[in-house]
């Protein structure tokens, strides 16, 4: 595996460890459609948050939630409405979140409803 591999499955980890201890049950990681791809899929109560999760060793050059631009939404979105179609949760409240995670600060920055 990659250091790139390494540090983006060490981010997930610890983000979905955050949710499981916020009551969340995690329901997909890394769901995969041609057209785009959702990081962690995770539902509580009647709401799933399709979550993008953003690992960086540091915060030297910019914030990790700058990387989630209009292009990258667009392809979670398209991926979460395939997802809850396939699952027929269809009567899901939806919610957008990023996670950023900066390794060496051990700071993980988790922002609900980011788009």
């Amino acid at each position: 595996m990659t250091y790139k591999k390494n540090l983006g499955d060490y981010g997930e980890n610890l983000v979905a460890t955050y949710l499981e201890e916020k009551s969340y049950k995690i329901l997909a990681r890394n769901y995969r459609k041609p057209y785009g791809e959702v990081d962690i899929i995770a539902r509580k109560d009647k709401l799933i948050a399709f979550v993008e999760v953003k690992t960086r060793s540091n915060n030297n050059f910019s914030n990790p939630r700058e990387a989630v631009n209009f292009a990258k939404q667009q392809r979670i979105i398209k991926a979460s409405q395939a997802f809850l179609i396939e699952k027929n949760l269809t009567d899901y409240i939806m919610r957008f979140d990023v996670c950023e995670v900066l390794v060496e600060e051990k700071e993980l920055n988790y922002i609900e409803n980011a788009f």
